[in-house]
This record gives structure tokens, C-alpha cells and sequence, in this order.
């Protein structure tokens, strides 16, 4: 199961991206990935959940934008959403295809709020 070192480099990033004795918590982590990236998101979930489990990074979620595939015709320079079940243009029929989106693995943002503040 790949997803969990995906999560552990996830949270890598994470850690990497805060400030050294920060006071701030992370509420969430906002991914981009990609039909073609083959991430089972719950999957990824739930490695994330364990993984942070008793961490500074306890109760942070992932929040998913998945993207769709996305292709250039080298035929007819036509850009489309590819079909799952097809990798032809929808215009001329041609098989080859420059994939332009689809593949991404992506930290986006990460949302954090100061754990001194109170919430009431």
C-alpha cells in the first residue's frame, strides 16, 4: 500500500513547512491529485489519520480536489477531458495524446490557527 508513504511524505512536507517552535496548529492540508496519480483517497485518509495519531499534527484532515485527466490532440491540437473508457480526440479520433493534467500528487495549503488563541 503506497498511499502510506505517501501520507508520512505528506506530513514530512507539512512539518517542513512550519516555522521552528511554532505555536500554530494544523487544521488541514489541502492536496490536488490527479486521476492517473493511482492514490486510493481513503485509503490515503486513513494512513494520514494513523500516522499523526498522539503528533503535534493530531486532528489535521486532508481536504482531496481531484483532478480530471486532461489531453492535447497531437493531431489536431484540440484540448478535452479524456474519457476514462477512451484515450482518443473526440474531434479527429486520434490515439496520440499529450496528457496535460491528470498526473498531479500536490500539497496545496496547509491551514493551521494559533493553539493559544481560545475558541469559544
Amino acid at each position: 500500500m503506497h498511499e502510506l508513504s505517501l501520507a508520512q511524505g505528506i506530513i514530512d512536507i507539512v512539518q517542513r513547512s512550519l516555522p521552528p517552535e511554532n505555536s500554530q496548529t494544523v487544521s488541514a492540508v489541502r492536496l490536488k491529485i490527479g486521476d492517473l496519480a493511482g492514490v486510493v483517497i481513503e485509503s490515503l485518509e486513513f494512513c494520514f489519520t494513523a500516522l499523526v495519531r498522539e503528533t503535534p499534527l493530531e486532528g489535521a484532515v486532508l481536504q482531496v480536489e481531484r483532478v480530471p485527466v486532461q489531453a492535447v490532440c497531437l493531431t489536431c491540437s484540440s484540448a478535452f477531458a479524456v474519457n476514462e473508457n477512451s484515450y482518443r480526440c473526440p474531434q479527429c479520433g486520434a490515439g496520440q495524446l499529450n496528457i496535460i493534467s491528470g498526473r498531479e500528487l500536490q500539497v496545496t495549503e496547509i491551514e493551521v490557527h494559533d493553539s493559544h488563541t481560545e475558541t469559544s
